[in-house]
């Protein structure tokens, strides 16, 4: 397959070009273990010619922290980097971190963070006023990207097809509630909180007890809940990277190892089967990668994003899943093995970001009159 370069516009870098690279890890959501997961691979791949890295890490409280302990290791070389990041150290503003990290040079910040706080625009939004060119999707796209109830209502708005669904508060939970949408979406249903990942609080309910005990579970995380029809059909995956002109990687497929796509299958158990590229024919292919392209440019996303499909073979094609706009980013992570199938290397992805990072900055800048 031909090697994949992507354009991003106004900037130009050269590999003397030095960026001071700011990553942030941990976080408070239930995805802090994969952040520092993601956050390790990532700095270990980085090139010490071209980065400078900076890492601060936030603990499951939501203290920040300069994490010295990481950054000396990769002193050592990406060897002594242990597989894990610890949110540790000394402690730090997150505002007065940031400006420090930012002064005097070239400076993107890679914000490996996943779920609510981090994922959700929150952090965007904290890098925005602090006026930071960052990697990944804007405050918009991430807080409606995080939503689950969201992005289907915008997705349903633009025509894109999805299984059926509804979208409840907490307060509107009821028993009559929940039997009218057993009665509308048909067992077996899929329970979810709105504002999660990585299918954190996700249940699979079988009958009414189970339902009410899937519910009660994702209340536990969000107060906002995604009931929806299981789907019997494959999962197709696609990489979405750019801005402008986003491209699509090939596509990939899942076995789930489990029932379902879970926590477990996804970071534990290592049981499910990934296919890359996906078995689908040409027209198939080029139909998802069309549509990723779509739902990316839908949400208005930047930088980088996955955006997931069950494919009905014998009925309603592709129907678009979720979007996910901080992927996984481990090397066994599928953002990045769908892009390696591509052409594109694990640390060639890392600047492909770092630049559109820079590119979106300036453009930005101009279009508010700075």
């Amino acid at each position: 397959m031909a090697h994949y370069r992507l354009a991003v516009g106004h900037i130009e870098s050269s590999e003397t070009d030095r960026i001071n690279l700011v990553i942030i890890f941990g976080g408070q959501s239930a995805e802090h273990d994969v952040s520092c997961s993601t956050a390790a691979h990532v700095m270990k791949a980085v090139n010490p010619d071209r980065y400078t890295v900076t890492a601060l890490g936030i603990d499951r409280s939501g203290q920040w922290h300069l994490a010295e302990s990481a950054m000396a290791a990769l002193d050592q070389g990406p060897d002594a980097i242990p597989a894990r990041l610890e949110a540790s150290g000394r402690s730090v503003s997150s505002a007065l971190a940031l400006t420090a990290a930012s002064a005097g040079g070239s400076t993107v910040v890679m914000p490996l963070l996943h779920g609510p706080l981090g994922e959700d625009g929150t952090v965007q939004g904290l890098l925005e006023l602090l006026d930071v060119p960052y990697v990944g999707a804007g405050v918009l796209a991430s807080a409606v990207g995080m939503d689950k109830a969201m992005s289907k209502d915008v997705l349903a708005r633009h025509g894109i097809a999805q299984p059926r669904y509804v979208a409840l508060r907490d307060s509107d939970v009821s028993a009559s509630r929940l039997q009218q949408i057993a009665a509308e979406l048909k067992y077996p249903i899929f329970v979810k909180p709105a504002n999660m990942g990585s299918s954190v609080g996700v249940s699979k309910a079988h009958d009414f007890d189970e339902l009410v005990a899937a519910t009660d579970i994702a209340m536990t995380y969000d107060e906002w809940l995604v009931f929806e029809e299981a789907i019997v059909g494959r999962e197709i995956e696609v990489a979405v990277l750019g801005s402008h002109q986003p491209q699509a990687s090939v596509a990939g497929e899942i076995v789930p190892g489990h029932e379902f796509y879970d926590y477990d299958d996804k970071y534990l158990s290592d049981g499910a089967q990934l296919m890359i590229p996906a078995p689908l024919t040409a027209a198939q292919s080029d139909t998802v990668r069309r549509l990723a392209i779509e739902v990316f440019q839908v949400l208005r996303g930047e930088g980088l994003a996955r955006v997931d499909f069950f494919f009905e073979e014998n009925g309603r094609g592709f129907l678009c899943n979720e979007v996910n706009t901080m992927p996984g980013f481990t090397p066994i992570s599928m953002y990045p093995k769908l892009w390696m199938a591509t052409g594109v290397s694990y640390s060639e992805l890392i600047d492909q970001l770092v630049e559109l990072a820079r590119e979106r900055h300036s453009r930005r800048r101009r279009n508010t009159g700075h």
